[in-house]
């Protein structure tokens, strides 16, 4: 229950953001950002535009353009809502009020992401003192090999150690 409500003020305080910032630069409320905006504050992890379109479709039934998807999440991330990762090849984004500090271990094998929880890191970067410069948050991806593709790679390994002793 309290993630439900934890989630619902994240999304009022961030509707607030985004009324807000529409009616001081006289920009449409439409729907369709509305729409966008919940799917986004309640999706998990990372998306990519097209799970998000397709989320929108089944879930809310409110089919949106691409185009409409592009421009709003260009929105999103301008009022800094969301911030957008690029996985090896792969654009995803995810919501991140309130929490502007990333950390992302990726599988070089098969391409899986995982949020890592690194207070030590974030402390390191809170503690810098950079020249003329305002930090508001940070990103870090670790590169590497998952337990899963490893223990895959030493099966296959082995396997061929064995079949070679065999000949």
């Amino acid at each position: 229950m309290k993630t439900i409500e934890k989630r619902d003020r994240a999304y009022s305080a961030v509707e607030h953001i985004l009324d807000s910032y529409l009616e001081m630069n006289d920009h449409r409320k439409t729907p369709e950002r509305y729409a966008i905006l919940r799917a986004v504050y309640n999706t998990e992890g990372h998306f990519t535009i097209d799970e998000l379109g397709e989320r929108l479709v089944e879930e809310y039934k409110f089919p949106v353009s691409r185009a409409t998807l592009y421009n709003t999440l260009n929105l999103f991330l301008e009022l800094r809502l969301v911030i957008r990762h690029r996985f090896q090849g792969t654009t995803k984004y995810e919501s991140c009020y309130a929490d502007n500090n990333h950390c992302h271990q990726i599988c070089t094998v098969c391409g899986k992401v995982s949020e890592v929880h690194a207070p030590e890191v974030a402390n390191a970067i809170d503690e810098m003192r950079l020249k003329r410069f305002r930090k508001d948050g940070f990103s870090l991806y670790i590169y590497g090999i998952c337990s899963t593709c490893q223990a895959a790679i030493t099966r296959k390994s082995r396997k061929a150690k064995s079949d070679k002793a065999k000949k």
